[in-house]
């Protein structure tokens, strides 16, 4: 079958890169692709987000299976368009995907359904979000409501930083029509870990678990991000976890949606709090995560081609994943200076050698520049490897990382440090 991946990140990389590889798919499709995907599919021109462009782009190519990879175009109702024009689709209608392009609407669907979060308010003024602040106390958690590109949640540790994010956001327009509304929780103390699902309606199955590093530095240390790597499997979702995770958050919020007349399609991301109560969510997307699809399609043994076009077709009953063995780690490369200001057009070197160290690179922020590779966004690359052990990965890919040409890339050398102390306490 011939399948359309829309976007242009290394979320789709990984994805264009495993539906290569699935006996079920004779092409590949992209759009806007990037110069790593050009290696896996054939790239056309039209932007993620330009929803009359990718509608004309499906009716000329009649794909047989439509991927929609990032949140955006859901949330701007593509899914629906494309199901319209008789189209199957992977990933969601517009109102389910206000499960992620709303975070007021996503906690409240969380309290109606029973799922267990943090205590949370929504505000859209300032002095009634100060008083709940100066009223919980330090740390406390500070969202933008809106898309944000991952970078919209504060962790603040102080009262100060907290009231300074709401001022931000509500007052000094830092994430613009995102940050119009905010969501103030309690903090969580505990592990975190990202369960993911695929979903047709009824059917819920869970894929292997992973765990993202949203913090900039070492030690998760720093402003959050957009995730600087993850790994999978992660050995703190043990198997009771995963099952009370399945039947305590993904059952009841696909159902509550369901109520609501959102039928879901496509993949359920449940970022999850390993709390001393039991697991808690932090937050829901509504698309693979990016990090944490790169190390995932690394792992998985089965047709993604097959298994994506089962969903979108209602017919996922039955269908069980399998996975490879040992673990898979993905460190992202960025722009020094991400997530706030950062240079781009900057020339990337090395790449082919980095591969050779035993790694498959992920194209993320790059393009192609008199032939050369440039940096053209802030989470540039992912390096991955698949080895025995956590420990082992995470040594394959820094020292592949060694042999990149490119002094203003920047990465985390801790990447799976948790898992690995695990590793080394057995």
């Amino acid at each position: 079958m011939k399948v359309l991946v829309v976007g242009g990140g290394g979320r789709e990389h990984a994805l264009c890169w495993k539906l290569k590889r699935s006996a079920s798919v004779s092409e590949v499709v992209c759009a806007p692709g990037n110069p790593g995907i050009k290696r896996e599919a054939r790239c056309v021109n039209v932007d993620a987000e330009d929803i009359n462009g990718l509608m004309k782009l499906a009716k000329a190519e009649k794909p047989d299976l439509v991927v929609i990879g990032p949140e955006v175009p859901l949330v701007l109702g593509l899914g629906n368009q494309l199901r319209e024009e008789g189209f199957p689709v992977y990933g969601p209608d517009k109102a389910a995907a206000n499960l992620e392009g709303s975070k007021s609407f996503s906690k409240r669907l969380m309290h109606e359904a029973g799922v267990p979060t943090a205590r949370f308010e929504v505000h859209v003024d300032v002095k009634e979000a100060v008083d709940t602040i100066r009223s919980w106390g330090a740390p406390i958690v500070v969202k933008a409501s809106g898309l944000a590109a991952g970078k919209g949640v504060i962790v603040a540790q102080t009262e100060k930083e907290a009231i300074d994010a709401v001022r931000d956001m509500l007052a000094g327009n830092s994430f613009g029509e995102a940050g119009s509304q905010v969501v103030i929780e309690e903090c969580l103390v505990g592990e975190e870990a990202s369960c993911l699902f695929i979903v047709s309606g009824d059917t819920i199955l869970p894929m292997a678990s992973s765990q993202d590093h949203k913090a900039l530095l070492d030690g998760d240390k720093g402003p959050n991000t957009g995730g600087m790597g993850a790994y999978s499997p992660a050995p703190c979702v043990t198997d009771d976890v995963a099952e009370i995770v399945l039947e305590t958050i993904a059952r009841p919020i696909i159902a509550a949606l369901k109520k609501k007349g959102a039928e879901f399609i496509g993949t359920l991301y449940a970022g999850v709090m390993l709390t001393a109560d039991g697991p808690k969510t932090l937050e829901f997307n509504v698309r693979f995560g990016d990090p944490e699809c790169q190390p995932l399609m690394s792992r998985l043994k089965s047709d993604l081609g097959t298994v994506l076009l089962a969903a979108a077709n209602r017919q996922l009953e039955g269908v069980e994943l399998e996975w490879e063995e040992g673990t898979a780690l993905c460190v992202v490369v960025t722009s020094d200076g991400y997530p706030t200001n950062f240079d781009k057009g900057q020339a990337i070197g090395g790449l082919d050698a980095v591969e050779a160290a035993g790694t498959t690179v992920f194209h993320a922020g790059t393009a192609e520049k008199d032939g050369v590779i440039v940096n053209s966004g802030g989470r540039v690359l992912g390096v991955t490897a698949v080895a025995p052990t956590v420990k082992q990965a995470q040594q394959i890919v820094y020292t592949a990382l060694e042999k990149l040409q490119w002094p203003g890339g920047f990465y985390r050398r801790d990447i799976g440090y948790r898992a690995v102390a695990r590793e080394e306490n057995i």
